[in-house]
């Protein structure tokens, strides 16, 4: 499955770094930037993480809430928002149901060695539940800025 810009947000709930479960639902009103990252602790995955605590004050000035989700236990991305002070809503999709419904659990490749894992994608998601930008395979140290560059219209 694909999913485009104008095509409605699947819906979801998953567990965030403190146990407690975050829906999409919930935030409906709002802004959400959804970024699935293929593993928590991971150097890609810290600046893309980092990025987004950095640029805390960009988003909130957008309106926007941002969820990172991994296939992480929330056991690990516990660990991980305490070791770099992250301070936004990790999810834990364990079983990548979630992954699964945005299209993003994907084979992969490395050292000649097939298996499934995470695609590094992030969604616009506008407060109506409608997705209004897709970025594939961004890399980590330019993820902020072209978020921030979609949600102003640029």
């Amino acid at each position: 499955m694909t999913l485009n810009p104008g095509d409605k947000a699947p819906g979801f709930t998953l567990p965030g770094q403190d146990g407690e479960p975050v829906s999409l639902e919930s935030l409906r009103g709002k802004n959400v930037i959804l970024y699935f990252y293929p593993k928590a602790d991971t150097p890609g995955c810290t600046t893309q993480a980092c990025g987004v605590r950095d640029h805390r004050a960009d988003y909130e000035r957008a309106g926007a809430v941002v969820l990172g989700v991994s296939p992480d236990p929330v056991k690990r991305i516990a660990k991980f928002d305490n070791k770099h002070g992250l301070g936004f809503p990790l999810l834990g999709d364990e079983d990548h149901s979630v992954a699964e419904k945005y299209g993003v659990w994907v084979q992969k490749s490395m050292y000649g060695r097939t298996y499934m894992g995470m695609e590094r994608t992030t969604f616009v998601i506008s407060p109506e539940g409608t997705i209004t930008a897709v970025l594939r395979k961004v890399k980590p140290d330019q993820h902020d800025e072209l978020v921030l560059d979609s949600l102003r219209g640029s």
